[in-house]
């Protein structure tokens, strides 16, 4: 990497959407929906405003220099509440109770109060500028490759999801906004990017094993805060996958190195910042550039020019990023596209005279590296006047800010750290006290761990197994079964559980549905021999289409009356089945014998073309074609 070995301090806030019927300040479910079903449509214009102390927070204020339109999709789903046109309800007591659940298996203290406050957001990702969040408790730990402090958790409001981003609107879906969500941040104590994985995953662990968390993508995700010795304090944003943790520190350590290393070689050039900005435009006029040709339509091309910046504003500090790459990010907060920077040049068809006469007007030496931006020239303005800053930051420290995770590991600026003047009270909710004897109530549930080991020891599970159903959200809903029905396979009803309904699904069929007492009864008559393991997939598309009928009387209606695909698929998977070695030998031939044994069970109770595609299906899966 370089020269330094750098002492690394690393903390990881985990947010998890709580898995509740209602959201947190109102009684709206908490379901997703596709944009096609939105029935009502608004937007908003976001402005950062003075917090108590008369401050504006620099993160918002960073927000709002793009006038940016925010459009919100609504539902029947959604409400007042988070169209921010209606004061929010009271707190959901519910989502309390799993955030004080996961507090204590965290070994917390929590709070005897919990106050909301109001945490400005101007991204357009709350309609109403800000988030709802309170801090529930402080001051716990996990043992995850060493002690790590658990600082605080907070319960807060899920934002707005981004649905698309068109430059100067962006549109967001509103669905999620206001989900239960608990925030959980460690301190600084994680030393190698090995450990930030270990805690991340343990910390997940811990919170499935509630049985109260939503799953799936999205639900879940991690920011990092990582500094170094000589370094700062960077958060990056966004980290949904576990594996790329350790990718993320380490470029990140390697990142605020290599500035650390830019830094001192500036120094000793004796660089500086010019911070006068030179509108160039005429120099491009006559231009082969397609690029400029676009800008000189309706905007300008202004210049500045950093002295001693020559050769470094073009050298990689990560992967295919450079400091250019640092400006750039900066500038495009401005709505600008991009930046061109002599490091580079000749390219994007400027040619060698341009960059000489452009050298000459800015009165820049070999030593020097001019930075352009070619766009609206309020923008163009906007933008190099944050080259400036990120340039001037580039003299003298890495700079403390919210960078957002890249595909590769790598991450790019969205906005400064968010200081003290971003958060403030939240008159509309009422405190919530958290009495001694509310806290007695939280029982701790068993961890995923824990479970496992008992699963495979009390059900004679393999590793696999016992680990996919620990993991499962049908745990709960598997032991349900094996009380009522011990003789019941364990290692039958996990397939079904898990495999089977993912297949019924991809079919099309919905098997969240199916009732409770529905399994039980199919995994009673399943342990009587009275539904062969090959029918249950058949079986369960006969109570998905019947699902007020009793099982018994389904199956009673099946074979008897043969009426429907449901029954055929059981009578003709037993004929098949009995017959195996036959089909074995046979192959696909085996078809034209069995279609006559079958025909003599079914024939005027179901279509030949049916009972012809069933047997092939039939016969294809003893072949395992």
């Amino acid at each position: 990497m370089n020269d330094h070995f750098p002492e690394l301090k690393c903390g990881i806030e985990i947010h998890q959407q709580l898995n509740t019927k209602e959201k947190l300040f109102c009684k709206c479910p908490t379901v997703r929906r596709d944009t096609i079903e939105s029935n009502l449509e608004f937007y908003r214009y976001l402005r950062a405003t003075t917090s108590e102390m008369g401050e504006i927070d620099r993160a918002a204020l960073e927000e709002t220099k793009i006038q940016k339109k925010y459009i919100y999709k609504a539902y029947d789903s959604t409400c007042l509440v988070e169209n921010d046109e209606e004061p929010p309800g009271k707190l959901n007591m519910d989502a309390l109770d799993i955030a004080l659940t996961i507090s204590k298996m965290l070994h917390m203290h929590p709070v005897d109060e919990l106050h909301s406050m109001r945490k400005i957001v101007v991204d357009g990702s709350n309609t109403a500028g800000f988030q709802r969040t309170g801090l529930v408790a402080t001051d716990g730990y996990i043992d995850a490759g060493g002690r790590v402090g658990i600082s605080v958790i907070c319960l807060e409001e899920e934002a707005a999801q981004k649905i698309e981003d068109a430059g100067d609107s962006v549109i967001y879906s509103l669905d999620r906004l206001g989900i239960p969500l608990v925030e959980i941040c460690t301190a600084p104590d994680i030393k190698t990017p090995g450990q930030a994985r270990d805690v991340a995953a343990y910390i997940g662990m811990l919170l499935r094993s509630t049985g109260r968390v939503k799953r799936g993508l999205g639900t879940i995700r991690q920011d990092v805060n990582i500094s170094i010795t000589g370094g700062a304090r960077v958060e990056i944003k966004g980290v949904q996958e576990l594996d790329l943790l350790p990718v993320i520190l380490e470029q990140e350590v390697q990142r605020q190195a290599n500035l650390i290393d830019i830094k001192d070689e500036l120094k000793e050039k004796g660089a500086a910042v010019d911070r006068t900005i030179t509108d160039v435009t005429d120099l491009f006029r006559n231009t082969d550039s397609t690029i400029l040709k676009r800008a000189l339509d309706n905007g300008a091309i202004l210049a500045i020019k950093l002295e001693g910046f020559a050769g470094i504003v073009g050298k990689e500090i990560q992967p295919d990023r450079r400091l250019g790459t640092e400006f750039s990010d900066r500038a495009k907060k401005s709505g600008v596209g991009g930046i061109f920077h002599t490091d580079e040049l000749p390219n994007y068809g400027i040619t060698s005279d341009e960059i000489n006469e452009l050298k000459k007007t800015l009165n820049a030496d070999e030593k020097s590296c001019v930075v352009m931006v070619a766009d609206r020239k309020k923008r163009a303005q906007s933008a190099l006047e944050s080259v400036i800053i990120r340039a001037e930051e580039a003299l003298v420290c890495v700079p403390e800010e919210t960078r957002r995770m890249l595909p590769d590991g790598t991450s790019a600026y969205m906005r400064p750290l968010p200081g003290a003047a971003r958060m403030y009270p939240e008159t509309d909710v009422p405190p919530v006290p958290i009495t001694p004897g509310h806290l007695e109530k939280i029982k701790l549930p068993e961890l995923l761990t824990i479970k496992k080991e008992r699963f495979r020891k009390q059900y004679n599970l393999n590793d696999e197994l016992a680990n996919l159903i620990s993991q499962s959200e049908n745990a709960y809903l598997f032991e349900q079964i094996m009380r009522a029905v011990p003789e019941a396979k364990p290692t039958i009803i996990i397939k079904t559980l898990h495999t089977t309904t993912g297949e019924l699904q991809k079919e099309g069929y919905n098997t969240h549905g199916i009732a409770t007492d529905h399994l039980i009864d199919l995994f009673k008559f399943s342990a009587e021999g009275s539904i062969p393991n090959e029918a249950v997939k058949e079986v369960l598309k006969a109570i998905i289409i019947h699902p007020r009928a009793s099982l018994r009387d389904l199956l009673t209606k099946l074979r008897l009356a043969d009426a429907d695909i449901a029954g055929a698929e059981i009578l003709i998977g037993k004929i098949v089945k009995e017959r195996e070695e036959f089909v074995k030998q046979r192959g696909l031939d085996a078809a034209g014998p069995l279609m006559g044994v079958v025909m003599k069970e079914l024939r005027g109770k179901v279509g030949g073309q049916q009972i012809s595609q069933i047997l092939k299906r039939k016969i294809e899966e003893i072949l395992e074609i």
